[in-house]
């Protein structure tokens, strides 16, 4: 089931204290001073929003929601800069997941189960172009997206930037990818980045890759599926930092 909140003040109070929606519902031909001032952060912050006639929110909402429903996320998500840090005091090494342009809210549940069960310390999704958080997403996941960090960043440039700076490995599965990934040194501070299999890992992102890799397949279909792929690296992570070994 959805979340949402509905009202002009109390989606105002949601927003200036720094959260944000998925999406907003406006009524067409809404007017008054608090909802130009509700509408102008909706905007500067590059809020998702569509105009609807008054019936569509009344579908959602019986009671009185003046206009406006924001529908927000079914978790609150964390800050990457205050996570990687509290890993290596932990004393582990750092393992995180990240996801370009998976837009399937059931893939990103079941790299979140995988992820988890992995012993992942975060996932990262991109605020723009990627599945978020939803109800649908929790559920897909089992639970998982309640139970490990989810990472929502606005450039997922700076943010890979910002991982190699803190000592983390770059590791970007594509089919096209030169390296075996089962050669590749996993054993360090890592982070793994998934794509979605229409369209892979971006060029811009393989440039800031360490490593592009690829799993190797004996069959005709071209790609795996993006949680079974993850699950697939994942596993091969432990394997390597349970054993020490890497398979040559």
């Amino acid at each position: 089931m959805e979340k949402y909140i509905f009202g002009i003040h109390p989606i105002l109070e949601y927003l200036e204290s720094g959260k944000t929606p998925e999406k907003v519902l406006i009524q067409k031909g809404l007017q008054g001073n608090n909802f130009q001032r509700l509408f102008s952060i909706i905007r500067s912050k590059k809020i998702p929003f569509q105009m609807v006639p008054p019936e569509k929110l009344n579908r959602v909402v019986k009671k009185n929601h003046q206009g406006i429903i924001a529908y927000i996320p079914a978790i609150d998500y964390a800050k990457l800069e205050d996570i990687i840090p509290g890993i290596f005091e932990s004393g582990e090494q750092p393992l995180v997941v990240i996801l370009e342009g998976v837009t399937d809210v059931r893939n990103l549940g079941a790299v979140a189960r995988t992820a988890e069960c992995a012993g992942a310390h975060a996932i990262v999704i991109p605020e723009k172009g990627s599945a978020s958080a939803s109800a649908d997403a929790v559920k897909s996941s089992a639970g998982a997206l309640a139970r490990i960090p989810v990472c929502r960043e606005a450039n997922l440039l700076q943010s890979l930037v910002f991982l190699q700076e803190c000592g983390l490995r770059i590791v970007s599965l594509d089919s096209q990818g030169e390296s075996d990934f089962y050669d590749v040194n996993l054993r360090e501070p890592l982070a793994i980045i998934m794509g979605a299999e229409d369209r892979g890992i971006s060029q811009a992102v393989k440039k800031v890759s360490d490593n592009v890799c690829h799993i190797p397949m004996k069959g005709k279909i071209g790609s795996l599926n993006v949680s079974v792929a993850t699950g697939i690296v994942l596993f091969e992570v432990l394997r390597q930092r349970g054993t020490g070994k890497i398979k040559g």
